[in-house]
This record gives structure tokens, C-alpha cells and sequence, in this order.
């Protein structure tokens, strides 16, 4: 693609407008966007969306997209008349727990930036004067928040971008993605008449795309595809073989009749509301007010079933009164001005949801140059746009993309009835309070490791993650509890419970400290199964994880190495444990299938292969000082600290069972990690089970090996790390080789120069001055992640992951602080659902610095 790439865009709404818009004022104005309905009401979500935008969310990166929509749309203006109107927004609680989780939302906004304040009844009464009060705890109240008009945004974009080269096209319903040898290399479009004359009459075109007749077809070349199609993704997907998983569900919205209370209003000046506890939103809209509803049941809506069951545009379905009249009496009885009114003009309105919730967006894998901006709704617009269009023109985007990047469901997650169920759950969860650690429901179990039945069999308690049934403590070690003299001098300060409020303890149990004990003290077995395990072979495998990684990898086989993923921009797409089984043989332990997709996209097309065999394989962690005793008498192997050094892997044999061990340890401890296929799984765990019986052997939960991992400082990417660190920031520089800068491999490093490789040039340009660290804290108690951190009172950084550390007998939180105060020694406070809880920076790691124990 040099120079200019041809760039084609399906679909005019608000997403696509706003790419074009982006694209064009980055360089690439060879643009064509292709609309199957009319400019610019077109017919999708954007035309009917009531365009409320509150940028407040607990994700980030929704939050840095919601700010910059804001930002971009206050200034943006059609025919001398603003697009957006910020009358701020507000959101009431009318219950305890709500009011406390406001406190929560308003940590969130301040660790991410947004000005925002906890006000009382009475200035929410101010701020709304047709609340009845006596309901209202407090509110949360965000002055930059508006309404975004979605359809004058679309065209005031799309104006800016055709000034610069770009090309509209009304009529052009997209039937085809061509491409030849793993490419796009344009569409074909049915050109419909009805919308063209509708458009050349100056009339808004036919109510639905396609009602015209078909005139001809046209193929529009193109280097880049991007389906920004709204609710037609899914069929659009269809066309090149791609599945995008996207529920289009509607949602109802309806206006009241005229207020007198707003009798004098022409526009809307009282700020955008939610009343989450009871699923509803407001808006004004002169002298009536609009009311958006989620509790109602969800109503998904096939792909076959929009413009059949339309009305006045495909993305407006009949309204279904009884569906919302118990939405209505919630809304009266908040406000009762609307006890004198009733609903009218209402729809049901159709909107994008994903299985998790986020928008999906990148690049197709399989098909190079097809990209999608889809679930992505009029609030981070604009956001979404800018960040794809980085990614398009330099190559990385500068918000973290890992939790909307298309690639990141497994193949599981892509059945129709996964996302039909999940897409529904997401509907329905929208304003739920929803507490970090909560699991899905539905569909469950869904994976499960060959160890399953055994630790059913041990009382597990199973959360989930991407499917996988993971237990995060075992009722069969609460006897570990019986005797706290055993566990340690201070059995309270051991467990940590007095450090836990309510919500810390949800979804937490003390035993996670007796299976830490156990891990410290004697030897416990650990599930790994769920890690994404990937083989990467052929005889241009070293070279090309050379050239992807930052760490030198080219080593001799028998060798582990820790490494990172970069991006173009010198950011961390993920860490990897990159093995060396033979000369042409790799396995990479990788964060998720966003690794895959990243490898497999940079993979040349000949010498290597990349293939996912985490399904196939199985693995058990065996940690705690015990463990060289446990396994040495099971397998031919030299177990011995010189027969088998850390960061090394060997194959032989647990029993009858062949295995694959690697020396690591993510909890501190000795111990190995060990590999076999999945048919044997169930035979390993057996023999070392019954083996250690007679050292105390122990399962241990992801409570633990959180508790275990923060006390080494060990990083959990997309937690304490994303793209939007470097290295040196997130305390991971070591495994960054740009030269001969030494290391004896004893890190899982190496010395010696680690050649070129994604992201070094941006490093190099960056420079070595770091102005943020990631640091642990010492805190009065136990925190979630998220909070904000103050420094000399003021909002300085936020909490990344957060725990227990039993062995310290402390609580535990890593957290992005600047650089002056990333200080040992530095005192600090965490904002806990608005209370200020003292802590103090602390050296890491915290636990072992010495590395004694894993290295016994």
C-alpha cells in the first residue's frame, strides 16, 4: 500500500462518517464510503440514537474514546448550528448500594481524568428540578458530558472529509468483498435507484434501503475495506467469510407529552440522566422528555427480520407499549411530572451488542486489508474512529485496543448461540452494578481442563475466563484454617479478612490463604491449562520470533525466555514465555488469542507455522518447596538445581506419562510447570496428587496465585501493563535487548544485541526518560483496581491489580504513579468508594528479592 491506499468504508452513519474524517485529515483521501440508504439519515442506529454521550466507564479505554468524542464534537458545527450541546450529565442513586457504587464510578473518572463531583439531593434538585428528591440519595454529575446529534455529527464530518478528497456514494448496498491470494481488493455494489432519485430530488430517499430497483452493479477497487455497517455487520462479515460477533437488539425510547414545567423550553439545557436502578436514561427534548429503558426483555433481531419488521427507517421497529409501561410507572415515580403524561412517539430501536459488551474492532483474520469499526455506539464515535484510523496510518493507535480488538474471542465465543445468549446478558447488564470478579452465568461450563472432575471432587470454587472454568479456591483446604497456629504467629494478619469491606470479599474466601501457605511452606498443584499456548515451527521460526519479540529467543533449544510483544509504537501488546523445544520447534506461552492473531498476521507466508494447541495439551503448575522432592521420584529426569536450571525445559517422562517441564514459577516458588495432551491429563494429576499426599500437597486457586504473583511483582498484562506503557515504564526494560547490555539468562534474559524487532525504533526514538513507573503499594486494606491514587492530595494515578499478600501479611497494590512520586518510601492514598485509604510505595519485589527460593 504505498502512497495513498485506496480505502472503501461501508456504511455513512456516525462511525463511518467520523472515519473518513480521520483518515482524510491523516493523508489518506482516497476514501470512498459507500451508503446503501440515503445522506445522511441513512437508516441505522445513528439515525434514531437519542445520542446521549456520559463518558464515565470503568474500562479506560471506553472512557479515553467517550472524552475524545467530546472533545471533538463541542467544536464541530453544520450550517453555522452545533452538533453538540454539553448540558453535563447526572446520575441518581435511589438506594444505598447505588449511591455507594457512584462513589465508585466517581474514582473511575477521576483515576481516568474526567472532572466530575458527588452531589446531594438538593443540587440534584437544582440540577433537575422535576425530581421528587425524597427518593434521592445523591448523584454523580460529569459537566462535559451531552447530546451529540449522531446525524448532524455524520454529515459535518463527512463534509470535512469530502472537502479533502473523500467520496459519498448514497444507493450503494454492498453485495461482495473481493479479494484475490489473502486479500481485499475491492467491493461490488448494487447501485438502487429508488434512493438516487430520492437523493437527486432532495427528498430523504426510500424508508429502506433497497426498496429501489437495482440499476447496476459497480466495484469499487480498494487496499482497505472497513465495515462500518452498524447491525449489518454480521451479513456483511458474511460476504468475505468472517463472523462478527454482533446482537442487534432493539431497545425502546419514547417521548412524553408536553410538560408544563418545561412549557418555555425550545432546546435542551437540563443535563443528560440515568437512573440506573431502574435501567433508565433521560434526555430533554424541548418541553417533553425522552425516556430510554433496558429492563425490558431483550429482543434480538435476526438479520433477516430488520427491514421486514421496520417502520419508518430499518432501524426502527414497532414500538411494543406493554413492554414499557412498567419502565414508564419507574420513570414517574422518579419524576412525577410524567404521571400526567404518556409515552408517545415511541420505538424500538435497534442497537449493536457484543458478547462482552466492548466494540469490535481490526483487522480480519484470514483476510488482510478487511477491517470492521462495528458495535461502536454515538458516545465513543469518534474515539473509535480516531483509533482505527491510527492503526491504519501508523500502524498502532495511541488508546489501548486489547479489549475491543476483534480478534480477542476464541472460536467458542464465535457460535451464533454464544453470542445470541451473551449478547442478551449484555443488554441486560448495562446498568447492573457489576463487581470486577463476577462470572457469566450462561453458557457454563463451557471449557474445562482434564483436571476438572478432581477438582470438582476438591469442592472448587470455579470462576470464568474466555469460557475456561477456572476454580479460584478449594472448600477441601478450609481444614488448613483449623489450626492458625500453623499458618502463622498472627492468623488475622495471615488471612487478611479485617482488610476486606463486603465488595472485596464477594468472590474471595480465606482459604486462598491457607492454599497460599500452602504454596509458601510445602507444595500445591496449580491449574495453567487456561494459558494460550501456541507452537510456532519450521525452519524460519527463530528468525521471525526474533524479529517479533524483544528478547533474544534464538537460543539453544532447551531454553525459556521471557519476552515481550510490542507494537509499532514501542507499546506492550503482551508478554510471552517463548520455549525452545528443538531447532525448528517453539512453544510460546502467550496472554490470549490476541497473540495469535498478532503472529499469525506478521508470519511469513512460507517456513513457518503458527498453531494454536492449547485445546489439545493440558498443564499443572507444582510450586512450593516441596516440589523437587514431589516429582524427582516420578519421572527419568535430573531434577537438581544444576541438572535442570530455571528458565530451562526438558521432555521426559511423570510415570507412564510424557511430558514437556519448564523450570518457571509465577508464585516465587521452586517448582516446574508441566505440559502433556490432554488425553493424559487426568493420569498426571493423579500420580502427582497421590505422590505428594505425603508432603501436605495442596490445589491451589487464582486467589492465591494472585496474592502469590503481586508479592514477586510479577505483571499481569492488560491489568498492570497494555499498549499504552513501555518497558522501561512498567519495570520490564531487562527483557528489552537493543544491545550488549548483558545478563547471564538467569531472568529468563540473555546477553547480546536482540537485533531489530517490532517497536525498536520507536524506543529508541522515545528516548530512556521515564516519566510514570508501575509501583507496588502497601495499603490499609484491600483494594480492587481502578481507584485512584493521590499524592499531596491530589489525583496523581490508579491502581492496576490489587490483593492480599498473606505472607506479608499486607495488603498489596500495584499501581502507575509518576515518576517522582514512584519513590520507596513515598506516602500516598487510594480513593476506595470515596474514602481515602493511606498506603505507602514500597521496593519490589516485596517478597524474595534475592530469589532464593525459586532458585534452590
Amino acid at each position: 500500500m504505498a502512497g495513498r491506499p485506496r480505502v472503501v468504508i461501508i456504511g455513512a452513519g456516525i462511525v463511518g462518517c467520523a472515519l473518513a474524517d480521520e483518515l482524510t485529515a491523516r493523508g489518506w483521501t482516497d476514501v470512498t464510503v459507500l451508503e446503501q440508504g440515503p445522506l445522511f439519515a441513512a437508516g441505522g442506529s445513528s439515525s434514531h440514537a437519542p445520542g446521549l454521550v456520559f463518558q464515565t466507564n470503568p474500562s479506560k479505554t471506553m472512557t479515553d474514546f467517550a472524552a475524545y468524542t467530546v472533545a471533538k464534537y463541542r467544536d464541530l458545527s453544520l450550517d453555522g448550528r452545533p452538533c453538540f450541546t454539553q448540558v453535563g450529565g447526572l446520575e441518581v442513586a435511589t438506594t444505598p448500594e447505588r449511591w455507594r457504587d457512584l462513589h465508585r464510578r466517581h474514582g473511575w473518572a477521576i483515576s481516568w481524568g474526567v472532572e466530575s463531583e458527588l452531589v446531594g439531593p438538593g443540587r440534584c434538585a437544582e440540577l433537575w428540578p422535576l425530581l421528587d428528591t425524597a427518593q434521592v440519595h445523591g448523584g454523580f454529575h460529569i459537566p462535559s458530558d451531552g447530546l451529540a446529534d449522531a446525524v448532524r455529527c455524520g454529515e459535518a464530518q463527512a463534509r470535512r472529509a469530502i472537502e479533502r478528497g473523500a467520496r459519498f456514494l448514497p444507493g450503494h448496498r454492498v453485495v461482495a468483498v473481493e479479494h484475490r491470494g489473502g486479500r481485499v481488493t475491492g467491493v461490488t455494489a448494487e447501485v438502487l435507484a429508488g434512493v438516487l432519485a430520492g437523493v437527486l430530488a432532495g427528498g430523504p430517499g426510500p424508508a429502506l434501503p433497497g426498496a429501489g430497483t437495482v440499476l447496476e452493479r459497480v466495484t469499487a477497487p480498494a487496499d482497505v475495506v472497513i465495515c462500518a455497517a452498524g447491525f449489518w455487520g454480521p451479513s456483511v462479515g458474511e460476504l468475505a467469510g468472517l463472523t462478527v460477533p454482533l446482537l442487534p437488539l432493539a431497545h425502546q425510547y419514547a417521548r412524553s407529552g408536553p410538560l408544563p414545567a418545561l412549557a418555555a423550553a425550545r432546546e435542551a439545557v437540563l443535563p443528560i440522566l440515568r437512573h440506573q436502578d431502574r435501567d433508565l436514561y433521560f434526555r430533554q427534548h424541548g418541553d417533553r422528555i425522552g425516556v430510554g429503558s433496558y429492563s425490558h426483555r431483550p429482543m434480538p433481531v435476526r438479520q433477516d427480520e430488520i427491514a421486514a419488521r421496520a417502520t419508518t427507517m430499518p432501524s426502527v421497529q414497532a414500538f411494543t407499549p406493554a413492554d414499557f409501561d412498567p419502565a414508564w410507572r419507574d420513570a414517574a415515580e422518579l419524576m412525577p411530572a410524567l404521571g400526567d403524561s404518556k409515552p408517545e412517539e415511541g420505538i424500538n430501536g435497534i442497537f449493536s451488542f457484543t458478547p462482552d459488551g466492548f466494540p469490535l474492532i481490526g483487522e480480519a483474520p484470514g483476510l488482510a486489508g478487511l477491517w470492521v469499526a462495528e458495535a461502536v455506539w454515538v458516545t465513543h464515535s469518534a474515539g473509535a474512529a480516531r483509533a482505527l484510523a491510527e492503526w491504519l496510518v501508523d500502524g498502532h493507535s495511541a488508546f489501548d485496543l486489547h479489549e475491543c480488538e476483534l480478534s480477542r474471542f476464541e472460536p467458542v465465543q464465535l457460535a451464533p448461540a454464544y453470542v445470541a445468549e451473551r449478547g442478551g446478558r449484555s443488554f441486560i447488564e448495562v446498568y447492573d452494578v457489576v463487581h470486577p470478579l463476577q462470572p457469566m452465568d450462561s453458557p457454563r461450563p463451557l471449557r474445562t481442563s482434564p483436571f476438572h472432575p478432581r477438582q470438582r471432587e476438591l469442592g472448587a470454587f470455579f470462576l470464568e475466563a474466555a469460557g475456561w472454568e477456572r476454580p479460584h479456591w478449594f472448600e477441601a483446604n478450609a481444614a488448613l484454617l483449623e489450626d492458625p497456629v500453623r499458618l502463622a504467629p498472627d492468623a488475622e494478619a495471615f488471612i487478611g479478612a479485617g482488610a476486606r469491606d463486603e465488595w472485596a470479599a464477594r468472590y474471595w474466601s480465606p482459604i486462598a490463604a491457607a492454599e497460599a501457605w500452602a504454596t509458601r511452606q510445602r507444595v500445591a498443584l496449580y491449574d495453567m491449562t487456561p494459558l494460550k499456548r501456541i507452537e510456532v515451527t519450521g525452519p524460519g521460526a527463530a528468525a521471525f520470533l526474533r524479529r517479533m519479540t524483544t528478547n533474544i529467543v534464538d537460543r539453544p533449544p532447551g531454553a525459556v525466555t521471557y519476552t515481550l510483544l510490542l507494537d509499532p509504537g514501542g507499546g506492550i501488546r503482551s508478554d510471552l514465555t517463548v520455549a525452545r523445544l528443538g531447532e525448528e520447534h517453539f512453544q510460546v506461552g502467550a496472554n490470549g488469542n490476541l497473540d495469535l492473531a498478532w503472529l499469525r498476521r506478521h508470519a511469513p507466508p512460507d517456513g513457518v507455522g503458527v498453531r494454536d494447541v492449547t485445546a489439545g495439551t493440558c498443564c499443572v503448575g507444582v510450586w512450593g518447596p516441596r516440589a523437587r522432592d514431589l516429582v524427582q521420584p516420578l519421572t527419568d529426569l535430573d531434577l537438581s538445581n544444576e541438572g535442570f536450571r530455571y528458565f530451562t525445559v526438558k521432555s521426559g517422562y511423570v510415570g507412564q506419562v510424557p511430558v514437556t517441564m519448564m523450570r518457571l514459577s509465577y508464585v516465587g516458588e521452586l517448582g516446574w510447570e508441566i505440559y502433556t495432551t490432554a488425553d493424559l491429563g487426568l493420569r498426571l494429576w493423579d500420580l502427582l496428587w497421590e505422590a505428594g499426599r505425603r508432603y501436605g500437597v495442596a490445589a491451589g486457586g487464582r486467589a492465591a496465585f494472585n496474592s502469590l504473583r503481586l508479592e514477586k511483582g510479577y505483571r499481569l498484562w492488560g491489568v498492570d501493563m497494555t499498549p499504552e506503557h513501555r518497558p522501561e515504564e512498567a519495570g520490564l526494560g531487562w527483557a528489552v535487548r537493543t544491545g550488549g547490555d548483558g545478563g547471564d539468562g538467569g531472568d529468563g534474559g540473555d546477553g547480546g544485541d536482540g537485533g531489530d524487532f517490532v517497536g525498536r525504533d520507536a524506543l529508541e526514538a522515545l528516548g530512556g526518560e521515564v516519566t510514570r513507573r508501575l509501583v507496588p503499594l502497601l495499603t490499609e486494606r484491600v483494594v480492587m483496581g481502578r481507584e485512584p491514587v493521590f499524592h499531596h492530595g491530589r489525583a496523581a494515578g490508579y491502581v492496576t491489580s490489587a490483593a492480599y499478600g498473606h505472607t506479608l501479611g499486607r495488603a498489596i497494590a500495584y499501581a502507575w504513579l509518576p515518576a517522582g512520586a514512584a519513590v520507596p518510601g513515598t506516602a500516598v492514598e487510594v480513593e476506595y468508594f470515596g474514602e481515602r485509604v493511606p498506603a505507602r510505595v514500597a521496593a519490589e519485589p516485596l517478597f524474595d528479592p534475592e530469589m532464593t527460593r525459586i532458585k534452590r
